[in-house]
């Protein structure tokens, strides 16, 4: 990964994520599928300023689709849940 900004495709904004935004200073985005956690946390700090607590990564598998009498398989994607310490925030 040469560049911070290919490891953090985008923010992943849903009621959930929102609210664990607004209680928790939680935020979730999506990364690269072989970015590790040191990698995601770098990434963070340094394309928004801020100060990273932890970060937790979700694999999402992909699903089969189907359209008429074709089958195939959505995009595999990775999440990741990053908690910031107190005091940092992100302006989604």
């Amino acid at each position: 990964m040469n560049n911070y900004r290919d490891i953090i495709k985008a923010p992943i904004i849903t009621e959930k994520s929102a609210g664990l935004a607004q209680n928790n200073n939680t935020y979730t985005f999506s990364v690269d599928v072989n970015a590790n956690k040191t990698q995601i946390k770098q990434a963070i700090e340094a394309i928004f300023n801020v100060k990273v607590a932890n970060v937790n990564t979700v694999n999402v598998h992909p699903k089969k689709k189907r359209v008429g009498r074709y089958v195939g398989k959505t995009n595999k994607v990775k999440k990741a849940i990053v908690k910031l310490q107190e005091g940092s925030s992100i302006e989604l």
